[in-house]
């Protein structure tokens, strides 16, 4: 069989009809599953910058998850069309405090974005939190589900101090449906905010 021929079906083809490019962000703590729902939700295969952790990072790049060998050092890259004239651009951004630098470029141009948590390590959301606030750029809050979750949603809307008009809800950042959900919920957001302020006098 010929490999080219292969991996061309493969690729789901920008529809023709695509006529709004919306870039999403996905950002979070170290761990919180950014590439794991980059990964799940696109269409095509992603661009990743996934590298192998090594001894040279202990104590640098403390709080990953239990088992993480991996770890983005650039962004993930995705592509999701929402409906025929709608396409979604998904950046993931490294969660390591040293890759911070980044985030400001990667949030140049974009709409809104996806803040994803892990309870066990809320505050590693503040930055991102804090961030998206100072540029002044939309978001939404999604609980990666790690298990059973220990506090409610409201707990955790304390506990991060989000303002009562930020969405939260909650996910599982493997499945496709679920990040599916998370991406249409932070469209709608945008939606809603355009419309409030298309109609403030």
């Amino acid at each position: 069989m010929d490999c080219r021929s292969s991996e061309q079906e493969a690729r789901t083809p920008l529809p023709g009809t695509a006529a709004e490019g919306l870039k999403i962000v996905i950002v979070g703590g170290f761990g919180a599953g950014k590439t794991t729902m980059v990964g799940s939700v696109s269409e095509i295969r992603p661009l990743s910058t996934e590298e192998t952790m090594t001894q040279a990072g202990v104590g640098i790049d403390d709080g990953a998850s239990p088992g993480k060998t991996t770890t983005t050092v650039a962004f993930d890259f995705g592509r999701i069309s929402l409906n025929e004239r709608m396409v979604l651009y998904l950046f993931g951004a490294p969660g390591q405090e040293r890759f911070w630098f980044l985030w400001d470029r990667l949030f140049t141009g974009t709409l809104g974005a996806v803040v994803l948590v892990d309870t066990r390590r809320l505050a590693d959301s503040w930055y991102s939190i804090d961030r998206l606030e100072h540029h002044g750029t939309p978001f939404i809050v999604a609980r990666n589900n790690f298990g059973e979750p220990e506090h409610t949603l409201e707990q955790v809307r304390q506990a991060l101090d989000l303002s009562p008009d930020v969405p939260l809800i909650d996910c599982d950042a493997r499945r496709r449906d679920s990040g599916k959900t998370v991406l249409l919920t932070l469209v709608h957001h945008l939606v809603a905010l355009s419309s409030a302020r298309e109609t403030t006098p």
